[in-house]
């Protein structure tokens, strides 16, 4: 056996041959941090695998050398080279191929999982004979290729209906979400749960013991994918994603259940074929194409802020929503943090949804009151002093903000920072006094703070640039994505979202249905109508917002927005432009039925998408963020501006700069000045 590699190296693998007479195959890609799937990674496995079926070993032990976890999946920018040359198919032939011929191996494999295990990771686990995870938390298992557009190709989808049962493994792979050690175990797929010092050994016992699978596992792993299951299963599966995801728009879900449909009954081969060609056709798909730019964007942002914050004490002033929410996700995520309100009772709020938040998001009840004990209500503003970060989040009034930094700031430790969470006042009108503007800026957060992954760091001409890193790394220690702005009103995301908004209003001020409105934006792609959103949001923070927003870019209010009636604010008030009712899953708008015989305008979605792709244009024409990719991430992660698209930028390329121009102006002809094509449409970013 051992004579089977003498005189070869590796570059991505290592390979130790034990006396017991099982092999040790360690992945660790050379001048990578983190393992993927390279196409030399596969042909030195290929190789490694031919080899050792000359001459079988006891057992193949599968693990990573690397610390930072098992393997990321597929190397995502050669894939898009692939793409650009018309290859995706040999890649994914060349995937099935090698991770095939490790099952067909004649000895037992074992996957040692340790850390993140996503795509080609879990999918060469599943061509394995039994699977052992790490108990660490870092442990997460799942194939999430639904998010970039495609499905599993390289056997995923082929092999883990036949492990765990069809219902278990669509629900997996159609929702692309990961899952615990634990999680996997109970699902059946992963056999066994060890200590993390132990689980080469455990790996070993299993290539030792061989224990067969229970009854009740392989009957469900047949039954759920015999003829008779799939023709009942798939429409079922059909009208779930159906719910969340339109096939215009999404068509991996779809093409994956209609795969699993048609040919979960054929033999390995057979499946393989028909889940490579599915994938091929998918990934040239614009869907495609745009996710994997998003998953790129989200890289790029996760870099900006390195590691280095120095932030362990955050001290958040206003403990209304966003204030409080904000100090219980910083609570949550390992900060200190200290809340102060002018009166005990907005504290006293803002500490019980916390607890809610804590409830929902720490499943391990003992751990609960740790992170609880470190959100400390602080009403005589105690925390300032020791505060390494200082969170404003008090009501959108200039003097009242600058009142505040000049009671707060002569109490600051040296290097501490000095942020606002305003939504859209310039910075510049709020740095006046400010005896350290290199150390304030904008930390503006999106409601609600636990969901939405975006954090805009507000700029101005006197920030410290190395300031701005710092307050990157913190959001990444927040798990969100930062994303420089310049300090003008509305920065980018409200400024790009404020006539979408706006036009939606007038819209429903003339007296179409608000349903209306919405269907025609959800359509489009966004994740709720600009209707719903202005109450959710609340009418009184659209109004604030549009009171600063409107000199600025010219526009005026309408009576929907002008006026803000006592108790009807929206969602938060239960009535605002809809009544909105209470239900398990929390409130929901009741929006009236529309008469069977109304006919929307034909013009209405262009109304409502092109303000704001003329305000993104002019966004990037007046250098509010870096460049277009930026511009995109944010207005994706901060409005859900439809991610199939790519972003206002990618989607104003993919249909045409000219044409858009042309659409603006005839708006402008026949509903006034409103909608005038704002600078910047002759940018060549617009058509490169």
């Amino acid at each position: 056996m051992a004579a089977n590699f003498d005189g070869l190296r590796f570059s991505h693998w290592h390979t130790e041959l034990r006396s017991d007479g099982i092999v040790i195959l360690s992945f660790d890609r050379q001048g990578a941090s983190v393992n993927a799937f390279s196409q030399d990674v596969l042909i030195e496995l290929a190789d490694i695998i031919e080899r050792l079926a000359i001459d079988p070993p006891k057992g193949v032990v599968l693990r990573s050398a690397k610390a930072s976890g098992f393997i990321a999946g597929a190397d995502l920018k050669e894939f898009q080279e692939f793409d650009r040359k018309g290859t995706v198919n040999d890649a994914i032939r060349r995937g099935q191929a090698v991770f095939q011929k490790l099952a067909e191996l004649p000895c037992t494999k074992v996957s040692a999982i340790h850390g993140f295990c996503m795509g080609g990771g879990t999918e060469i686990s599943l061509a394995c004979d039994y699977r052992v995870a790490s108990s660490d938390p870092s442990t997460r298992i799942g194939l999430p290729e639904v998010k970039l557009g495609i499905f599993p190709g390289w056997g995923g989808s082929a092999r883990l209906p036949r492990l765990v049962g069809a219902p278990k493994a669509m629900d997996m792979m159609l929702t692309g979400r990961t899952l615990s050690a634990g999680a996997a175990k109970a699902m059946g797929l992963v056999d066994k749960v060890v200590e993390p010092a132990v689980l080469v050994d455990a790996a070993v016992g299993l290539v030792e013991s061989r224990p067969p699978r229970t009854f009740r596992q392989r009957f469900n792993g047949w039954i759920s994918n015999t003829w008779a299951a799939r023709q009942v299963l798939a429409p079922q599966m059909v009208k779930q994603v159906a719910r969340k995801a339109p096939k215009a728009h999404y068509p991996a879900p779809y093409a994956l259940i209609n795969v699993w449909k048609t040919a979960g009954g054929k033999g390995i081969q057979g499946r393989l074929d028909a889940e490579r060609k599915a994938v091929v056709k998918l990934a040239s798909t614009p869907t495609a194409r745009n996710l994997v730019r998003i998953f790129f964007l989200t890289e790029r942002l996760k870099g900006l802020g390195g590691k280095e914050h120095g932030i362990h004490h955050v001290h958040v002033v206003g403990a209304g929503v966003m204030g409080g929410d904000i100090a219980a996700w910083s609570a949550y995520k390992g900060f200190e943090v200290t809340l102060q309100d002018r009166e005990q009772r907005f504290i006293d709020g803002a500490l019980a949804r916390a607890q809610e938040l804590f409830a929902r998001k720490v499943k391990d009840e003992s751990k609960r009151p740790a992170v609880a004990a470190r959100l400390k209500s602080d009403l005589a503003g105690d925390g300032v002093p020791q505060a390494d970060l200082v969170i404003e989040a008090i009501i959108e009034n200039p003097e009242a903000k600058r009142a505040l930094y000049q009671a707060v700031e002569p109490r600051l430790k040296p290097d501490a920072l000095l942020t606002t969470n305003t939504s859209s006042i310039p910075l510049t009108e709020l740095r006046e006094h400010i005896q350290r503007p290199a150390q304030f800026a904008g930390l503006h957060y999106f409601n609600p703070v636990a969901s939405m992954p975006l954090v805009e760091i507000v700029q101005h001409d006197a920030l410290d640039e190395a300031n701005v890193r710092r307050l990157a790394a913190f959001c990444k220690a927040l798990d969100k994505f930062p994303v420089p702005v310049a300090g003008t009103p509305g920065f980018l995301v409200n400024r790009v979202l404020f006539p979408y908004m706006l036009e939606a209003a007038t819209a429903y001020a003339e007296g179409i249905p608000g349903a209306v409105i919405d269907k025609a934006a959800v359509k489009f792609g966004m994740p709720m109508g600009p209707i719903e959103l202005i109450d959710t949001v609340g009418l009184d923070v659209a109004q604030g917002v549009g009171a600063e927003l409107s000199p600025f870019l010219g526009l005026t209010l309408p009576a929907a927005l002008a006026t803000v009636e006592a108790g009807k604010r929206g969602k938060k008030d239960g009535q605002g432009l809809y009544k909105w009712e209470q239900t398990d899953k929390g409130s929901k708008p009741v929006k009236p039925a529309v008469p069977q015989d109304y006919k929307a305008p034909d013009d209405l979605e262009d109304r409502l998408i092109l303000p704001l792709l003329n305000e993104a244009v002019a966004c990037l024409h007046d250098g509010v963020v870096a460049d277009a990719d930026l511009l995109d991430a944010g207005v994706i992660f901060g409005t859900g501006f439809a991610p199939f698209r790519g972003g206002p930028i990618a989607h104003i390329k993919a249909v045409g700069p000219d044409s858009l121009l042309e659409k603006l102006k005839a708006l402008q002809a026949r509903h006034g000045d409103r909608f005038a094509p704002r600078p910047g449409w002759d940018n060549p970013a617009l058509r490169g």
